[in-house]
């Protein structure tokens, strides 16, 4: 151990009694600065002009996709190969290796003091991204810390992986110039290899696991894996192997095979130890973040444990005219791996099976007018030969519906999930998150356990809104649109219709909902419904301004009233007519996940709103949930033209400017349970056309997911919610960052050029 640290400390001198060494650390130095200051600032720069951070801030700086350590670790391939390249041809070159083959030092000691001379220069680096990691404990408020030390963690084992590799590189020539060419060489094909063979089950697991792109991923986004850690070293251990090999064949005198079988055995044993780490039973998971954002919620992990040791089967179909097929071809292996792996962690014996096939699926009239006179085989076989896959690794219409009925799912990439003989679908979606989310992935599973599924009915025979139709103001994308995420069907729900008329509401649903009825409801369907309320069943009332005749009177017995007119709120932006109010703390109450919401002071959009009037009530207890902006809006007696520039307020012909509600929520207790009604004075609040256009920009989403989940008693969806982060408060200005740019950038790099150059000179003296 001692020859060890001799070496160690002996090429460290080398190192940094030259200007290579010096002149790297100040480039990094500097681009660590550079980073560092223009993330920080940016998020001054939004806290200034009046915005709120809604997301972590130490991320963003240092794990971000242009974040400090994710710009260092990409660019580390520049400096490496650099330090590294003359540890052994140094030796070789100058002849000098001789005299150490002669002396008493073993070959592995050689090998291990100079490597450990990277891992010392290694914590050099690693100690200056520290001093960054500091410095944001009086920059930001309250830093997640296990965040930033297994960033750390991440950046050391990488540097100490490029060294080994670098160290073997520099055994193979004489020439510090070729030993860093090859370096660099190395890297791009450890960076790339992982695309290769990737529809050969034995090649791809093979490839990937000597990949070293993506291995850091985990670590800055706070999570700790048994089997990163195991990559890292096996790389270290295979490299340093190579080199110990490799200068032994320099001193000894031994056949090829020999030196092939020993060469060999390490990579064997590398990959041997690399599959062994991978099973899935053998990873262990350190979730460092604070939030612990990086593992499934507590909730999704009750329904993992409830499967049981039974294991659950999940098989990608992918359709070669649907779309998304890169989510099912053998290429996508990996990827689907990587998103099972939360729940993989939780449950070992989840098997990913993938299923390729060709059929028309609603496309027939489409394919045979772009391929006129071609059969369906012929035009999959085109289509395939352009994917660079052939048509024998897909399987045939006639195969594949005798595997599986598709006909009524969407024409994308679908997971059919299989439990204990029961089976369900898992879908993807044409949105910017594309894959299931948690929330789904709960709900799937929920209905593979048979649990019985929250049920809500929406009221037809007076012309209410249409579930199973996508116009403007129908509900379609809200109940039952399968390839929308936030439908109620993909979180949990069962949906369906009931007639007042001619049907029977059943007892044990969770929810009515009667949306904007256009005509008085008759005798027979009043009495019904009232009878529904009378028993303790829930309910969501939804009106628009003209229907106080047809809701007014069933709603008096609630004590909450629609007023007469319509709501106003001038913008320069949008049409007169459409309403904007804020959620109330009794809204954030409804849904976890509205809380968030109403944190941010996210609007929900409601064209043509009526105001409501709460007269009061003494056996139901109302609390508003949307209110208006009473400086922005009022409530306009008269009608007006939706399209018009200006809506004047006019007081003297009644109209009122104050605070309305537009939905409340009421509540009683009967028989010892909550009974929860939901008015709104709004019904396009849930409508296709407003989910559609203003998607994130409003609260519409969460607002009508929690209105269900309180109507449901917090039964669906599952929520995947996780607090706000601590970290949203820069402590510092923008004029007070650029101040500190100009230390990090000039002030810091100068002094550690100022040491440099006078060890340097000293040296030189001497």
């Amino acid at each position: 151990m001692k020859t060890i640290f001799r070496i160690a400390k002996t090429e460290l001198k080398l190192l940094f009694y030259s200007p290579i060494a010096w002149f790297l650390i100040i480039i990094f130095t500097v681009q660590c600065g550079i980073v560092y200051s223009k993330m920080l600032e940016s998020s001054a720069e939004i806290q200034e002009g009046g915005f709120k951070n809604t997301f972590s801030i130490i991320a963003g700086i240092f794990s971000g996709a242009n974040g400090l350590l994710s710009t260092v670790m990409g660019n580390l391939y520049l400096y490496l190969p650099l330090l590294t390249m003359g540890l052994i041809s140094r030796e070789t070159s100058s002849g000098t290796i001789k005299l150490l083959y002669s002396s008493p030092i073993r070959v592995r000691e050689i090998v291990l003091g100079k490597f450990a001379a990277m891992v010392a220069l290694s914590f050099l680096l690693v100690a200056i991204v520290a001093f960054f990691i500091t410095l944001s404990y009086f920059t930001v408020k309250s830093p997640d810390t296990g965040l930033l030390l297994s960033c750390l963690l991440g950046l050391f084992l990488l540097l100490c992986a490029y060294s080994a590799i670098g160290l073997f590189m520099s055994s193979l020539t004489t020439y510090q110039i070729v030993a860093a060419v090859c370096t660099f060489v190395t890297f791009g094909i450890l960076y790339n290899i992982s695309g290769l063979w990737r529809g050969v089950p034995f090649l791809r697991d093979v490839t990937y696991f000597l990949s070293v792109a993506g291995r850091t991923d985990w670590m800055l986004a706070g999570l700790i894996t048994s089997n990163g850690i195991v990559y890292f070293l096996s790389i270290v251990f295979l490299f340093l192997g190579l080199t110990i090999y490799k200068l032994k064949s320099g001193m000894e005198s031994t056949s090829p095979l020999v030196k092939v079988s020993r060469y060999g055995i390490i990579v064997i044993c590398t990959l041997a130890i690399g599959c062994i780490s991978a099973i899935p039973q053998l990873i262990v998971y350190f979730d460092v973040t604070e939030n612990k954002t990086n593992t499934i919620s507590p909730e999704t992990q009750k329904i993992i444990r409830e499967l049981g040791d039974e294991p659950l089967e999940v098989t990608g179909y992918a359709n070669l005219f649907g779309g998304f097929l890169e989510d099912g071809n053998p290429e996508s292996y990996q990827k689907n791996i990587n998103e099972w792996a939360p729940y993989v962690r939780f449950k070992h014996n989840i098997i990913l099976k993938s299923v390729m096939y060709y059929d028309t699926l609603g496309l027939g009239k489409e394919i045979s007018r772009r391929n006129p006179g071609k059969y369906l085989a012929q035009v999959a076989e085109k289509a395939a030969k352009n994917g660079d896959m052939s048509l024998d690794q897909f399987k045939r219409p006639e195969e594949i519906r005798k595997m599986i009925d598709l006909s009524h799912e969407p024409n994308y990439y679908i997971m059919e999930l299989k439990y204990k003989g029961r089976k369900t679908f898992l879908r993807v979606f044409p949105d910017n998150e594309h894959w299931p989310s948690e929330t789904e992935v709960s709900a799937a599973l929920k209905r593979l356990l048979n649990t019985k599924m929250p049920k809500i009915l929406f009221a037809t025979g007076n012309l209410e809104r249409n579930i199973n139709k996508i116009g403007d103001r129908d509900y379609r994308a809200l109940t039952n649109l399968k390839n929308f995420r936030n439908s109620l069907l993909n979180q949990g729900f069962d949906v369906d219709t009931v007639s007042l008329e001619s049907g029977v509401i059943p007892s044990d649903i969770s929810a009515l909902v009667l949306a904007d009825p256009k005509t008085v409801l008759s005798s027979s369907a009043t009495a019904k419904l009232q009878k529904y309320i009378d028993a303790g069943g829930n309910l969501l009332i939804s009106g628009e301004p003209g229907k106080q005749a047809v809701l007014n009177p069933l709603l008096k017995q609630f004590g909450v009233q629609l007023m007469n007119g319509a709501i106003v709120q001038q913008s320069k932006d949008l049409q007169p007519d459409l309403a904007a109010p804020f959620l109330t703390s009794a809204a954030g109450n409804l849904f976890p996940p509205l809380k968030q919401v109403h944190h941010d002071s996210i609007v929900v959009s409601m064209p043509t709103a009526a105001a409501l009037s709460i007269e009061g009530s003494t056996a139901y207890d109302i609390k508003p949930l949307l209110i208006t902006n009473a400086r922005k809006s009022w409530l306009k007696k008269d009608k007006f033209l939706s399209d018009s520039a200006t809506v004047r307020f006019e007081p003297e012909k009644g109209d009122l400017k104050k605070p309305f509600p537009l939905a409340v929520s009421i509540t009683r207790n009967l028989n010892g349970k909550e009974q929860r009604i939901i008015v709104a004075g709004d019904a396009d609040v849930m409508s296709n056309v407003e989910l559609n256009r203003f998607n994130m920009r409003t609260g519409n989403f969460a607002f009508n997911t929690g209105v269900f989940s309180w109507l449901s008693y917090g039964q669906f969806p599952i929520s995947s919610f996780r607090p706000m982060p601590k970290d949203l408060l820069v402590l510092v200005t923008k004029d007070q960052v650029k101040n500190l740019r100009i230390v990090l950038i000039w002030v810091l790099p100068g002094i550690l050029l100022a040491i440099g150059s006078l060890i340097l000179i000293r040296r030189k003296r001497k």
